[in-house]
Parts: C-alpha cells; structure tokens; sequence
C-alpha cells in the first residue's frame, strides 16, 4: 500500500474543518435566532436514537477483528442489548448488558 503524501493529507484535514465549520455556522449563526419549524423539530427527536445504530451495526455485521465475518459473540451482544433496551427502555442497561455479553462470550469462546 502506497502512503499518500502529506499535501493531500493536510488539505483533506482543511477540507474537513472547514466544511465541518461552516455547517455548524449555518445552524448556529445564520438561523440561530429563528425558531425552527415543528415538523424539523419533530425530526431532529430521532437523531440521536439513529446515532447509535449506525455507529454499532457495522462493527457487528462486519467487525474487523474478524476480518469482516460476523461471529456468535458480536451477535449475541446485539441481541443481549436489544432486549434489555425494549424492556427496561434503559440505554445504560443495554449498553453494558451488550458489552458484558460480549466480552464474556469472547472470553468462553477463545
């Protein structure tokens, strides 16, 4: 694998700030003052809720600790903690009934 330079580097980081700042400054600058339509702010509810699968979902359908294969353990622990969150509606409990699921299942199966 070739390493790209330093160049195209640094200016992908610019890019990225730059972007990253002026859509903050759109919401916060520019329309900071106008109150937001109903139908938005009923939208912007779930946004939070849409983070958290979409940050864990590819680490267990395609981990790469097992070189993109899912496994019995990442997959037990989704299930351990979607239960755990459906029926205590607790996001706590199911973030760490999941992780100790999983590192015990890691730790019987290794």
């Amino acid at each position: 694998m070739t390493h790209p330079d330093p160049v195209t580097i640094w200016t992908i980081i610019i890019g990225l700030a730059i972007g990253s700042y002026a859509l903050r400054f759109v919401f916060i600058g520019l329309v900071g003052d106008c109150p937001m339509p109903p139908w938005l702010l009923r939208h912007l509810r779930y946004t939070a809720v849409a983070i958290l699968p979409a940050l864990i979902a590819p680490l267990v359908v395609w981990p790469t600790a097992t070189d993109g294969q899912p496994d019995i353990p990442r997959m037990a622990a989704a299930g351990v903690a979607l239960v755990v969150g459906l029926m205590t509606k607790n996001v706590l409990a199911a973030i760490f009934s999941g992780a100790a699921t999983l590192y015990g299942l890691l730790y019987l199966l290794a």
